[in-house]
């Protein structure tokens, strides 16, 4: 950050609310073009965040989010005062997504990054029926199962944690992998694995269990094999108040369960 106070740009998701926060914004504090501000400032909840992460990955700039939405883990608290020396101060995190490389029946193949997780999912009624290996080792030779995940630390309150997956500190090496309603091993809760780890699925029974792997807000339908690892090349940098880090809201949703 510089010595100076931040130069900002407002954007804003398209609700009445979160439009009319990036107006007051803008008067009180002036709108820089994104590519020219020191700072991003997003105003919307953690969907609108994600979507933004995505849009500037690698572009060199920071994130700044403020809730103006029904979900706000990756917000900071909206407040019109102080907006500079806030976002001056906030403490600088970088995001690093997973890469899916997907294979669908047809033989296309498909990448995309996910900065809170991979799925897959069962398309029928049928439950999924998956072979997981692990830098090239079978781990699991068949899940039966609603679906499975590989979550980053970002992304373990979200989808992953309504699976009953683990908290992740943002700076934890780890990837969380969560099964979505095991049948069989039943008892399997899943697994916590090097940041560093290649992760396979291979969809078994196919045509009879149909699978649609979802990478963030890209789906692919009737995969046969994702493949997911985290990205080497793309970063994102999201900022959180000093007052309300990232590691004070791990702790505090630690503990309210």
């Amino acid at each position: 950050m510089h010595n100076t106070l931040p130069t900002l740009s407002f954007i804003a998701a398209e609700t009445p609310e979160a439009q009319e926060a990036a107006r007051r914004l803008s008067a009180l504090y002036g709108q820089s073009r994104p590519e020219e501000a020191d700072v991003i400032v997003a105003l919307g909840g953690d969907g609108f965040m994600l979507q933004t992460l995505h849009q500037n990955m690698n572009a060199g700039c920071k994130i700044y989010g403020m809730n103006q939405g029904t979900v706000g883990f990756l917000m900071n608290e909206y407040r019109e005062s102080d907006l500079r020396e806030r976002v001056g101060a906030a403490i600088a995190e970088t995001i690093r997504p997973l890469r899916m490389h997907a294979v669908t029946d047809r033989g296309e193949e498909v990448d995309a990054l996910a900065i809170n997780e991979v799925s897959l999912l069962r398309q029928s009624y049928q439950a999924a029926k998956l072979r997981i290996t692990i830098d090239g080792n079978v781990r699991l030779e068949e899940l039966i199962c609603d679906g499975v995940m590989v979550a980053t630390p970002a992304g373990s309150t979200a989808y992953n944690l309504s699976a009953q997956g683990p908290i992740l500190p943002l700076d934890a090496p780890l990837l969380a992998l969560t099964p979505v309603s095991a049948f069989r091993p039943r008892r399997w809760r899943g697994a916590l694995i090097p940041n560093q780890s290649t992760v396979r699925f291979d969809v078994l029974e196919a045509v009879k269990r149909p699978v649609n792997a979802v990478a963030d807000h890209t789906e692919v339908k009737s995969v046969v094999t994702v493949t997911v690892s985290e990205s080497r090349d793309a970063t994102a940098t999201i900022l959180f108040d000093a007052s309300h880090s990232w590691d004070e809201r791990i702790l505090t949703e630690q503990f309210r369960y």
